[in-house]
């Protein structure tokens, strides 16, 4: 049971960090927040993805270069130019590492403001802290495992972001169903969206990427719009206009 519940824990905190901070607020600019709010949700962000740390700023560049190019030979993660998902991970890898260690600028479009936290960027980037994140998950596993296949879940506590993303680049331009015609292969995956937060309803956040709801039928459900509504009412979040 223990091992259940970290597993789902671990899951859900990263995803949401992940669809909240890194998609609709560093990619997408859904909504605003204060220095001291963005720096919270960053060090979350951090903490709960942790071996696999997505950088904000790498994510947004990659993120919105995907929506101008989908599913074109210029978008960096569309399924329908890579063979298999694991060829996805790693053509999503090399670019975004270039984009985090300034090795690639964007193009000018691309460019502009995105959250940045030098320290958190400089520490989560170390292969030390990476693996000292791994080293916890397998000491919580070797206390807590009460059969050996449970220690076949540590691989994706090692890599859970980007596995994450990578479920959603695949799964959502390839299989579903379609409300709006994009001009791409965007997909709506339910019921698989029920794990993944929202972000599988990418067709219909690719008609308006700048809605902050998923959700477009009476169906549909996006799981985190209503925490993105309890934190406007709360004043820990503002939500743009659209």
């Amino acid at each position: 049971m223990a091992i259940l519940v970290f597993f789902l824990s671990h899951w859900f905190l990263s995803l949401f960090c992940q669809t909240f901070f890194l998609h609709r607020y560093a990619s997408h600019k859904m909504f605003t927040m204060s220095k001291g709010w963005e720096h919270f949700f960053y060090f979350l962000t951090f903490f709960f993805q942790g071996s696999s740390f997505l950088n904000p700023r790498g994510y947004a560049i990659m993120h919105r270069m995907h929506h101008a190019y989908s599913d074109t030979e210029k978008d960096p993660h569309s399924p329908h130019f890579i063979k298999d998902v694991w060829g996805l991970m790693m053509k999503t890898k090399r670019i975004y590492q270039d984009f985090v260690r300034y090795k690639t600028q964007p193009e000018p479009e691309f460019r502009g403001h995105y959250p940045t936290w030098k320290w958190v960027d400089r520490v989560s980037d170390m292969w030390t802290v990476r693996i000292a994140f791994g080293v916890l998950y397998f000491l919580f596993y070797w206390y807590f495992a009460t059969a050996w296949w449970q220690f076949l879940l540590l691989p994706v506590h090692f890599l859970i972001g980007p596995i994450q993303g990578a479920i959603v680049n695949w799964c959502g331009h390839k299989y579903g169903y379609s409300n709006f015609d994009n001009d791409d292969h965007s997909k709506n995956s339910l019921p698989l969206d029920m794990l993944l937060m929202g972000e599988l309803m990418q067709n219909n956040h690719h008609k308006s990427p700048n809605n902050a709801n998923f959700a477009k039928r009476w169906f549909e459900l996006d799981p985190t719009w209503p925490l993105i509504r309890l934190m406007h009412a709360l004043h820990i979040i503002k939500l743009r206009k659209t």
